[in-house]
């Protein structure tokens, strides 16, 4: 259900969340990144990727926070867009801080570089 609760988390927000678990049914309570813009919280819902400790394994597509205080981070951290939620705002605890542009940018163009593409669709007959 479309609610205004979604308007106070814009894209690039960080925020604390019960992030879920991709191995398990549970969650943790950890802080996450507003990836989502204005149609996704138009129908009540918010995107959302995890952001874990710098000191964890890295992945490849881990993007590095480098002012992790303005973030309202407490430690070295990175963005891991590789683990991506969709809940309802209602589950947002609260609101820690804002990533930079640069690094908001980073962030939205790893995740569209992880999103498939449509197929193309043949217009004309493969010659011979």
């Amino acid at each position: 259900m479309p609610t205004s609760e979604t308007q106070g988390f814009p894209p690039g927000t960080v925020v604390v969340v019960p992030f879920p678990y991709s191995d398990r049914l549970a969650e943790k309570r950890r802080p996450a990144v507003v990836v989502s813009g204005p149609a996704v919280a138009a129908e009540g819902f918010a995107w959302i990727a995890m952001i874990t400790s710098a000191r964890n394994t890295a992945l490849a597509s881990d993007i590095r926070i480098p002012d992790h205080a303005g973030a309202g981070l407490g430690v070295p951290s990175v963005v891991r867009p590789l683990k991506i939620a969709c809940i309802e705002p209602g589950r947002i605890l609260r609101r820690i801080g804002t990533l930079n542009p640069d690094t908001a940018a980073q962030v939205f163009a790893g995740l569209h570089g992880m999103v498939g593409a449509a197929p193309t669709s043949r217009t004309s007959e493969p010659t011979p």
